[in-house]
């Protein structure tokens, strides 16, 4: 088994087709595909090396319906070997249809149920900020939908009142969402103290420039806005 970190943006999608089979989720994977590359490459405090490091920022893939954006970019920052691609899905791959963190180097938490990774990096966060460690910052990747779940209601809620800082929600918009918020997603953020940004999903400077803008005392939502799901 090797290991290499040396791809770029522009391997991604060949490192993607790699990936065959049932059940990829082709959209839900390549909606991600440009926010998971701009944290891993220019944001997250965290590499194949210091995946364990206490010290390391933790980023959540609640979105974890069509992985294949994440496993693509953790191949190519080092996390998993590339062969291990092809055999996505199947029987015997650590790499299935929802990432599983006993088997998938570098996930923090086993996606799949819709709603519960939003509360789970809240609770990273309480954590992290229970343990002393104030330097780690809390990344929860969702999709729009997502809000569809009350679950993630109470966490946006309860985490704007705790001021917890350390904590971010990337909200990958591509309007599949069941219900209308009024006044938008980021409004309903803004409305729990939350310091919020709504930027081009596919703009990687935008990304940065939001993943980065400094929100002292409250946690900090982006929402990336996307293709529509139903325009393709």
């Amino acid at each position: 088994m090797t290991i290499t970190a040396d791809h770029g943006y522009d391997d991604l999608p060949r490192l993607m087709s790699l990936m065959t089979g049932d059940e990829k989720h082709d959209f839900a994977a390549t909606s991600t595909l440009d926010v998971l590359w701009v944290l891993y490459d220019r944001v997250l405090d965290v590499t194949s090396e210091r995946a364990e490091a206490t010290d390391r920022d933790r980023f959540l893939l609640s979105k974890g319906h069509g992985p294949m954006a994440y496993y693509a970019v953790l191949a190519a920052k080092g996390f998993v070997p590339e062969e291990w691609l092809p055999g996505f899905g199947s029987y015997d791959s650590p790499l299935g249809h929802h990432p599983d963190r006993v088997l998938v180097p570098g996930a923090e938490i086993g996606s799949g149920s819709l709603g519960h990774g939003l509360p789970l990096a809240v609770g990273s966060a309480l954590g992290l900020r229970a343990q002393g460690l104030a330097d780690p910052a809390v990344w929860v990747l969702i999709g729009d939908a997502e809000l569809d779940e009350g679950s993630n209601h109470e966490a946006i809620a309860y985490a704007g009142a705790a001021g917890l800082d350390r904590l971010h929600t990337v909200v990958v918009d591509n309007a599949s969402a069941s219900h209308a918020l009024p006044g938008g997603i980021a409004a309903r953020f803004e409305a729990a103290n939350w310091s919020t940004a709504t930027v081009d999903g596919r703009d990687h400077a935008a990304l940065y420039e939001a993943f980065t803008a400094p929100h002292p005392g409250r946690p900090h939502a982006v929402v990336a806005r996307v293709e529509p799901k139903n325009a393709r």
